[in-house]
């Protein structure tokens, strides 16, 4: 019976890593997007977030079937219960994804003082998701510490990117609408730093059985 479990168990981490994973390609493509101005990539966009859709789905089943089937102990039960909650946030960050795919049309090719920062920005956040999933799969309670401190750095890009997009509004108030543009990519880039935040601290909770909200 624990030989079965264990199996589903493994099945569920790997399910997890190629949400994950997903999660990590979507945010890749529109940084390209954002980089290249490749209008021709926005589809696969489009069919990414619908991936991450049905992955959830496919997990959401997978973990009321051990919940049901299986009854578990405590320690699994919190793996399984941090997963259900972290594949909300894995799919909120796939919508904010595909949020910045539809504004991106307007800004490409309208070069801004902010767009290192903003790339740098969405560097850090694509490195948060993956560390907040690896730490779920490791069982890594300090990785996930990590990624909840590195939440401080995407908000203070985004910070420094929303000062210098006022500035810039200032400066050049005929371009105003692309720079009020780029602070809601920014914006979006924030928020999938705190989705990936919300999965580390969920990652604690399957360890060590306290949640502590930031």
């Amino acid at each position: 019976m624990r030989s079965q479990f264990d199996k589903q168990l493994a099945l569920l981490n790997k399910e997890m890593i190629g949400m994950g994973a997903l999660c990590e390609e979507i945010i890749s493509k529109v940084l390209k997007v954002l980089a290249d101005g490749d209008g021709q990539l926005l589809n696969g966009i489009v069919t990414l977030g619908a991936e991450i859709d049905q992955k959830e789905r496919t997990i959401e089943t997978l973990c009321l079937k051990l919940l049901l089937q299986q009854q578990p102990v405590a320690g699994d039960l919190r793996q399984i219960s941090a997963a259900l909650k972290m594949i909300t946030d894995m799919e909120r960050i796939g919508d904010q994804a595909e949020d910045i795919a539809e504004i991106i049309p307007f800004v490409v090719n309208r070069p801004a003082k902010a767009d290192s920062l903003l790339h740098e920005m969405a560097e850090a956040s694509i490195n948060m998701v993956t560390e907040s999933v690896d730490a779920f799969v490791g069982h890594n309670v300090e990785l996930a510490k990590k990624v909840i401190f590195d939440d401080d750095i995407v908000d203070n890009y985004f910070t420094q990117i929303k000062q210098e997009l006022i500035a810039e509004i200032i400066k050049n108030p005929e371009d105003g609408e692309c720079s009020i543009d780029l602070l809601m990519i920014a914006k979006y880039f924030e928020r999938i730093g705190d989705h990936a935040t919300n999965i580390a601290e969920w990652v604690e909770f399957s360890v060590t059985g306290v949640h502590k909200e930031g």
